[in-house]
């Protein structure tokens, strides 16, 4: 009787509180803070250096873009694509880092972060955590960014009430995988389409000069922010919003500072869809 008592007691328990692997620290055995760094910067060092920390800690870089303050270096690793070959998570499966030459540092776009941001209930703490700890070997001390969000509103986030969220993505273009993906790479200035599966790809393309400006009015720190990712995926090529994307990779950005590149976010959708048209 008192084993009967016993198991019924534990079933209620995990009934109650659900099962303990699905916290982020439960699952991957790592603490989460309540506010979570969108950037990690670690000591500077040249383009050259940067690429070949990361190909060393087991990334394949895929790109690089000049910005205005360095070059964004695009890379992944076969654990990123796996956990991203999801319908509309695609974008996950690429990280970026910044070789900062204007402030003399690397900045690192948090996979914890934009992890939780972009893959929402299908995050992998144990993956975001395993692709932090291979950069941090690889580049030393990372501290955290001035710019933070709350790790349980990442899912969920929208600048403010009216505001887009991950999920209302536009469509730029529609088509053939084929079609979308040939059009991508045609195109003037794309500097990588990332293949995940046969029906799901991630282009970074370039935007005309006029709309990539909107980076100095706002901080050329988070450079990295572009090139600008489309989704391509089941006949339709996507992008984040850019009143979406621009915010939660500027979390300190205030509503006058949005002001400043109002018509920002349009120009965007433009010129994707003369990529993809």
């Amino acid at each position: 009787m008192k084993k009967f008592y016993t198991l019924l007691m534990s079933a209620f328990v995990i009934a109650f509180c659900g099962c303990a692997g699905t916290t982020p620290e439960a699952e991957a055995g790592v603490k989460v803070e309540k506010e979570v760094a969108t950037y990690k910067i670690a000591s500077y060092v040249d383009l050259d250096s940067a690429k070949s920390k990361l190909t060393g800690a087991g990334f394949e870089v895929v790109g690089t873009y000049k910005t205005d303050a360095g070059t964004t270096v695009l890379f992944t690793n076969a654990q990123m694509k796996a956990m991203a070959n999801k319908p509309s998570r695609g974008l996950a499966a690429v990280g970026r880092l910044l070789v900062d030459n204007e402030r003399k540092q690397i900045s690192i776009a948090n996979p914890v972060y934009f992890g939780k941001a972009f893959m929402q209930k299908e995050y992998s703490h144990a993956t975001a955590s395993a692709e932090l700890l291979s950069l941090q070997k690889a580049f030393g001390v990372l501290k955290d960014s001035t710019d933070k969000w709350e790790f349980d509103g990442l899912a969920g986030y929208h600048f403010m009430v009216g505001m887009p969220y991950y999920e209302d993505m536009s469509v730029v273009g529609e088509g053939s995988t084929a079609d979308l993906v040939a059009k991508a790479q045609k195109a003037k200035g794309t500097t990588a389409v990332v293949k995940l599966s046969d029906d799901r790809y991630v282009a970074f393309v370039e935007m005309d000069r006029r709309t990539n400006g909107f980076v100095k009015k706002i901080g050329t720190q988070n450079g990295e922010i572009l090139p600008w990712a489309v989704l391509i995926e089941g006949g339709q090529a996507k992008a984040l919003s850019a009143k979406y994307y621009i915010a939660i990779s500027y979390p300190l950005l205030t509503m006058g500072e949005f002001m400043t590149i109002a018509t920002v976010p349009g120009a965007v959708e433009v010129d994707l869809k003369k990529i993809f048209k």
